[in-house]
């Protein structure tokens, strides 16, 4: 499914419409049949981007609706970005600001650089003036991340992580990936040196 997600939005982004429609329609029935916010959430965005007017829109506010139930932040973000990107199309700078501003804060701070420097762009076509963020900028964690990041560095494993915050083990390492991400990291032995590096906790914010 990850895979003919990015079809859609490859296709349809070169102007291959009917491939994009066809791989959208392969999403939502299997969406149709997992059933989860996330996955209805993911083929109501894949299927905006092969709609148009009206439809597209509430396409896109269910996506963004469904995916702010679910842990998966970064669909939550590129969804926000592809309804930012379809607004200021559609000459609703202000309305587009809102949601590119989103997406390049999320993004960035998920260290996911070239979905960040696309919402950048967007928004500077939107008349917005936008610093781009340097290397050098403290990493900052969101709360389900900095959590995260403590129980993992006092030695507990995914599934035991997941239990107490009932989340599955596979969210458990997508976030943490994050964090090393974040952190400039490559080992879970190395989180609590990283912690311990300032007499305060590790700053987080919640907003992603």
């Amino acid at each position: 499914m990850r895979s003919l997600i990015e079809l859609v939005e490859s296709a349809a982004r070169s102007g291959r419409r009917a491939r994009a429609a066809e791989a959208a329609q392969r999403i939502d029935e299997m969406a149709r049949a997992a059933g989860t916010d996330w996955a209805r959430g993911t083929s109501a965005l894949t299927r905006a981007q092969v709609s148009g007017g009206a439809e597209a829109e509430a396409l896109y506010r269910e996506a963004i609706e469904r995916l702010g139930r679910t842990e998966v932040r970064t669909s939550l973000a590129r969804a926000r970005l592809l309804y930012g990107e379809w607004l200021r199309r559609e000459n609703r700078r202000v309305d587009a600001r809102e949601h590119l501003g989103f997406a390049y804060e999320a993004l960035s701070q998920m260290g996911a650089e070239a979905f960040a420097e696309r919402a950048r762009r967007e928004l500077q076509a939107t008349g917005e003036t936008v610093r781009k963020r340097t290397v050098d900028e403290p990493a900052t964690l969101t709360a389900q991340e900095a959590h995260i990041a403590r129980l993992a560095g006092d030695g507990l494993t995914n599934p035991e992580i997941g239990a107490q915050l009932f989340i599955s083990p596979h969210t458990v390492e997508w976030h943490l990936r994050k964090v090393f991400t974040k952190l400039g990291i490559v080992s879970r032995k190395q989180i609590s040196a990283k912690l311990a590096q300032s007499a305060q906790p590790l700053s987080y914010s919640r907003s992603a």
